[in-house]
């Protein structure tokens, strides 16, 4: 049987706050059918039955469960790669200790492992029930460092494409002085470009105003610089996707990572939209500083609890 005919499972689990229901929600994006907290003596009946008209599956398992239990994940896991007809990953999300106690205290949750305790003994008893589990899983993603949009940009390149809609392509601006961002295939640098920071009237406005893509588009060399980035990219594209990549990330850069590469980084994002490409975005130094909305000032990821 063809990988192409199989059902796709993935497995999601890890310690609470690690970012479970943030995966799950990026797999469901992705086009995945997502069904979280389900138990575990269930999901053997989900995948039984003709596989091939069915989306990819993404199963968040929860030690809150009643039937959980570390040697039942894991026989659950031999149990689906025994099968054909299924192609199943176990994906554990970790994180560090201190970071799990302080998500919680921030949020001040209770641990469901300590409902009348600490976070700190609701994590250790949590990571002792998952001490076998972590070294079998197939997939180990650290968030100890990662903000939701993190986490998103690293799941894309392993499971967006086997749900069947194409390679993903991310765009990404950023700032030079806080060096490039991790895993960009190619980064272009956009610093040539005239700087709306000179502009008073501009200064406090991001990339995704349209008075500051207005004069960015307004520099004589944006045109021609626009026509051969997007004629290099549109042909490197299809070569990338014939050699079987899944997922491919393109970086803009500028001075701040405020102005200029985010707006080449959007001129972009609407070409290969309107090519057919599935294209997402993210502006780092925007979502750093809580720029998104222009000025809006929305929280800091880097703050936010990833659930």
């Amino acid at each position: 049987m063809a990988v192409q005919d199989k059902l796709r499972v993935v497995l999601v689990t890890g310690p609470s706050g690690a970012g479970r229901a943030t995966a799950i929600n990026a797999l469901e994006d992705f086009g995945y059918e997502a069904i979280d907290n389900i138990p575990l003596t269930l999901i053997p009946r989900l995948v039984e039955g003709p596989f091939q008209a069915l989306r990819p599956l993404a199963l968040g398992i929860d030690t809150r469960n009643r039937d959980f239990s570390a040697e039942g994940v894991l026989a659950l896991h031999r149990q689906l790669s025994s099968s054909a007809g299924i192609q199943v990953d176990l994906l554990y999300l970790d994180c560090g200790a201190d970071i799990l106690e302080r998500r919680y205290s921030e949020t001040r949750r209770r641990h469901p492992m300590a409902p009348e305790g600490t976070p700190r003994e609701g994590i250790l008893r949590e990571f002792a029930l998952f001490e076998t589990v972590r070294p079998n899983a197939d997939i180990i993603v650290d968030t100890t460092h990662l903000t939701p949009h993190d986490l998103r940009s690293t799941l894309e390149p392993w499971f967006a494409a086997s749900a069947g809609l194409g390679m993903a392509i991310s765009l990404e601006s950023f700032s030079y002085k806080r060096g490039l961002p991790q895993g960009l295939d190619m980064a272009f640098d956009c610093r040539f470009l005239r700087n709306p920071h000179w502009q008073p009237d501009l200064r406090a406005l991001t990339g995704l105003d349209d008075a500051v893509a207005a004069h960015v588009d307004g520099d004589p060399r944006h045109a021609a610089f626009a026509s051969h980035l997007l004629g290099l990219i549109r042909f490197v594209l299809p070569e990338a996707q014939a050699e079987g990549k899944a997922h491919l990330t393109l970086g803009f850069g500028c001075t701040g990572g405020k102005h200029r590469s985010v707006a080449m980084t959007e001129t972009v994002a609407r070409a290969l939209s309107a090519d057919g490409w599935r294209v997402s975005t993210r502006h780092r130094e925007l979502e750093r500083r809580g720029l998104l909305s222009s000025g809006a000032g929305a929280p800091d990821e880097q703050e936010k609890v990833l659930p």
